[in-house]
């Protein structure tokens, strides 16, 4: 069955992770375009802050839930929070995550089963939650992975992990459901590195403070792949044009990849003793304390366009164009060979005149002699 997707202006969305990065420009791209948001986080003070400021420009409209994705009670009381509130769900999005940087050696058990409870079982309680709800009316799921879901880099090999899973939860959810014949699009977004407050929210084991190594994108993208996929469904997009270069370079040569990444990706690649100073690291079993940013402390150059993943969301556009341009450039390759065959043309016809003028001159001065000759003969005769 065909998966029952409304214009945003018609949905209610439900996002966990809401108070930053991602989970927040997704929360006020939907509010501006009309839909209901529910936004999740375990900071609900900065959440009413955000919905306050939501609520005044419009002309959707947002509510605060606090909720920790870790504890699947909490979860269901967002769904039914949301349900309560304004009639149904439409989209659920599972954004919440967390990453730890170090080692995998190094890194303390605890943290690591912390992040995969955020990062894993808290898409795992979402997707739950949502299936419930979406079952009858229909609607979408989407879930969050990343670029890492099929690329691994050292010093986040548990976050790699996670991602892992979650690709492979939702792989697996995406096909029982449509063997059920549910009414429910299940799509997997992989963004690449984003410029988001996720490496400052994150837990730091590395000497200095951590950072993206780019390119880096605008969140922005993200945002907007997002809601795309709650209108539109789909199975998966890639967020930033990298994400597909990495995947494609793995599947075709691992080996060098695995190479590359560890002279590129170790300690100095991902971190950046600029942003030492000022810098807490955050502790996953406690919010941030201080959300509300869409943006990080990224330094570098933030890519705000990204061309594959608009050519992922529009294909018929981007065929259309592609083919546009590639007509256009037939039809000036074959203005030039024209134009280059009329001057081969025309210096063809100057060398074969030039060529023949010296025969008939030749011709000529033979004739003139042969004349003078019989004159002096004819003379000769006389005499």
């Amino acid at each position: 069955m065909k998966a029952k997707l409304k214009p945003l202006s018609e949905q209610t969305i439900v996002i966990t992770g809401a108070s930053s990065g991602i989970g927040l420009e997704t929360a006020r791209q939907a509010v501006f375009a009309g839909a209901e948001v529910v936004l999740a986080s375990r900071n609900l003070k900065e959440l009413k802050s955000i919905c306050a400021e939501l609520n005044a420009q419009g002309p959707g409209r947002a509510i605060a839930v606090q909720c920790d994705v870790k504890d699947a009670d909490q979860v269901e009381r967002l769904a039914s929070r949301a349900t309560a509130e304004f009639g149904g769900i439409d989209t659920w999005i599972n954004n919440a995550g967390v990453t730890v940087y170090g080692k995998l050696t190094e890194v303390p058990l605890e943290e690591k089963r912390e992040m995969f409870e955020t990062n894993f079982w808290g898409t795992v309680y979402g997707c739950r939650s949502a299936v419930r709800a979406l079952r009858e009316r229909g609607g979408a799921i989407i879930n969050l992975g990343s670029v890492l879901s099929d690329r691994v880099i050292p010093l986040q090999g548990m976050y790699c992990a996670s991602k892992h899973a979650v690709k492979a939860y939702t792989d697996g959810l995406r096909m029982e459901l449509e063997a059920e014949r549910y009414p429910i699009s299940v799509t997997l977004i992989k963004p690449a590195a984003i410029d988001t407050p996720y490496v400052d929210h994150g837990t730091n084991h590395l000497e200095h403070h951590p950072t993206h190594a780019a390119p880096v994108y605008s969140p922005s993208i993200v945002a907007r792949v997002i809601l795309h996929a709650a209108v539109h469904g789909g199975r998966d997009y890639f967020a930033g044009d990298a994400g597909v270069m990495y995947k494609w370079m793995n599947a075709l040569m691992p080996r060098v990849m695995d190479f590359v990444m560890e002279k590129t990706m170790m300690e100095k690649g991902q971190s950046d003793p600029k942003l030492d100073e000022g810098k807490l690291r955050p502790n996953l079993r406690h919010a941030p304390s201080k959300e509300g940013a869409v943006r990080g402390s990224y330094t570098g150059h933030v890519i705000e366009v990204a061309p594959y993943t608009e050519a992922e969301m529009h294909p018929i556009a981007a065929a259309a164009l592609a083919t546009g341009l590639g007509l256009a450039a037939a039809l000036a390759a074959n203005a030039w060979m024209n134009r280059s065959s009329r001057g081969t043309s025309t210096s063809s016809s100057r060398r074969t005149t030039a060529a023949g003028a010296p025969v008939g001159a030749s011709s000529r001065r033979k004739g003139a002699a042969g004349r003078r000759a019989a004159t002096s003969t004819a003379s000769q005769d006389i005499h």
